[in-house]
């Protein structure tokens, strides 16, 4: 036979109360005695009712210890453990609420501290709805007027939107699984801009498939924004809670994810009226900065009338300056075509002048010295040339000379060289 020490013994009781899925999840409800509060804020108190007594313990923090007084008779939550060093058996309340709330609310507040704990509520994490969604899809029983209403609103509000029903059982106890599919699909399916979560109204046992934790964690697990509206507007759930926004009826979750035709009308004609408004302005000023410029434009162009009567004033002045200038240079030209005339060789010979050169070395005779008697000469008059064989008897003084006793023949009077003086005088005669 086998013998155990007293903490062996005290270990398996606590290990196998902890273990028991009844007294780990209990409710009891009974009245409150000796009740004393620790320094450090934890509560030791008995339940009682008129058989019997449990020792309990509600630790600093716990919703409901504000409760707790002697005599008052309240619902309790929590769970069995056996306190080792004393050998007690102790029930472990994390929840207290007043006597007469239902083992459902009871529980209902349980849960809601606990996801508040997990940070499932937490209004950071709560995402804005689309400002204008093209799908929304609905969680919602189709034989309702749930859904008939949703559509009523999206029709008047924002025809545009495309709704998607994902049908699903709102009551009973397959309901929350339903739901919880339901909302995964839509997130699977991808094409919806926002969900909204919805049936009527009804008691708790009603609603409570909106309270069960797995539908809470869907709708926190959505990547989706969510809209809940469960109930009526007194109504209160887990899911709304949980959800991105909370709307207090179906016809308003409608209207708080569809926006109003009406009002975008209007601010678009007013946008219009602001743009017209705006554009005119713009038009107003830049007509006035157009007109300034043209003004400038206008300033700074040459004054064309006042250019025209100069260009005119120098055309006249250049053709009367040109036509002078040309008169003179004219007569200028004239009077070297004179000068030029009056040094032309041919006309010099046409005067009776002739040019004499000598046939030997074709050198002009600009000398007498050039020419000795004998010498073969060559004439050229105005009309041609023909030789000639210069005297004899003839010296350099201007007289002239006996023919020579060679018997040459005399030349004659005519042809006989004049003195220098009166050659001169005769030939400044002809060139004039």
């Amino acid at each position: 036979m086998a013998v155990y020490t007293v903490s062996e013994v005290t270990a398996y009781l606590r290990q196998s109360l902890e273990a028991d899925p009844f007294l780990s999840d209990l409710y009891v409800l009974g009245e409150v005695s000796n009740l004393r509060v620790s320094g450090a804020g934890h509560s030791y108190f008995t339940l009682k009712d008129g058989q019997a007594v449990l020792n309990c313990v509600m630790f600093k923090g716990q919703a409901g210890a504000d409760l707790l007084s002697n005599g008052a008779s309240v619902s309790t939550h929590g769970r069995f453990s056996f306190y080792e060093p004393r050998g007690s058996t102790d029930f472990m309340v994390d929840l207290a609420m007043p006597e007469g709330v239902g083992e459902l609310a009871l529980e209902l507040e349980r849960l809601t501290l606990r996801l508040r704990a997990e940070g499932l509520f937490e209004e950071s994490r709560k995402r804005p709805l689309p400002e204008f969604p093209a799908v929304v899809g609905v969680v919602t029983s189709p034989a309702g007027a749930v859904f008939h209403d949703i559509q009523t609103v999206i029709r008047r509000r924002y025809p545009l939107v495309e709704l998607i029903l994902a049908p699903t059982q709102v009551q009973g106890d397959s309901a929350a699984p339903n739901i919880v599919s339901a909302i995964e699909g839509l997130n699977s399916n991808g094409r919806a801009d926002v969900i909204i979560v919805a049936r009527g109204g009804g008691s708790l046992e009603e609603l409570w498939p909106f309270n069960e934790e797995p539908v809470a964690r869907a709708i926190y697990a959505s990547v989706i924004p969510v809209v809940s509206a469960v109930g009526h507007e007194t109504d209160h759930t887990i899911s709304d809670l949980v959800a991105d926004v909370r709307a207090p009826t179906p016809s308003a979750a409608a209207e708080l994810v569809a926006p109003d035709r009406g009002a975008l009308v209007r601010a678009l004609d007013d946008a219009m009226q602001r743009c017209h408004w705006s554009l005119g302005r713009q038009l107003a000023r830049s007509g006035e900065g157009v007109a300034h410029f043209r003004t400038r434009l206008d300033g700074a162009l040459p004054d064309l009338a006042t250019w025209r009567r100069r260009i005119d004033d120098l055309d006249r002045s250049s053709g009367s300056s040109l036509a002078n200038r040309l008169k003179i240079q004219r007569l200028e030209v004239s009077g070297l075509g004179g000068q030029l005339h009056a040094l032309d060789p041919a006309a010099i010979l046409r005067r009776g002048f002739a040019v004499v050169t000598g046939q030997a070395d074709g050198r002009v005779v600009t000398s007498v010295a050039h020419a000795a008697p004998g010498t073969a000469l060559s004439v050229t008059v105005s009309d041609g040339e023909f030789p000639a064989v210069a005297g004899t008897g003839f010296e350099g003084t201007g007289k002239e000379k006996a023919p020579s006793a060679a018997g040459s023949p005399p030349v004659p009077q005519k042809g006989r060289r004049k003195p220098k003086a009166a050659q001169s005088q005769q030939t400044m005669e002809r060139l004039l």
